[in-house]
């Protein structure tokens, strides 16, 4: 599987947050918008100031990218772009919640079946 592209600037952020539909989960909260079949797959993760210092959301980025990751390798998904962004919950749920957390948004917004 191609490994996704990334969302990097605030704008592409801000496009997915406008325009894109969310999922909150106790661990994380999954925006998606769609942008048909053809799309590549980009992904971008962020942690606001409420979780913690730079340390802790770096932290709680880092858990959410493996997730993700080992998550997509097991599935062909495209045509979306994907923002999860950490909430306190990020960094007491165990590895294996997070990624249950994910997978479950990723049903809910009809990313994967």
């Amino acid at each position: 599987m191609v490994s996704p592209q990334r969302l990097k600037y605030r704008a592409e952020f801000l496009e997915v947050a406008g325009k894109g539909r969310k999922a909150p989960m106790p661990g994380l909260v999954l925006q998606a918008l769609g942008r048909g079949p053809e799309a590549p797959l980009r992904l971008g993760f962020t942690v606001t100031k409420k979780v913690g210092n730079a340390v802790v959301r770096n932290r709680a980025r880092r858990r959410l990218q493996e997730a993700a990751r080992l998550l997509l390798a097991q599935t062909s998904v495209g045509g979306f772009d994907l923002v999860l962004i950490g909430r306190d919950g990020t960094r007491r749920r165990t590895f294996n919640e997070l990624q249950l957390d994910i997978r479950r948004a990723m049903k809910k917004l009809g990313v994967i079946q």
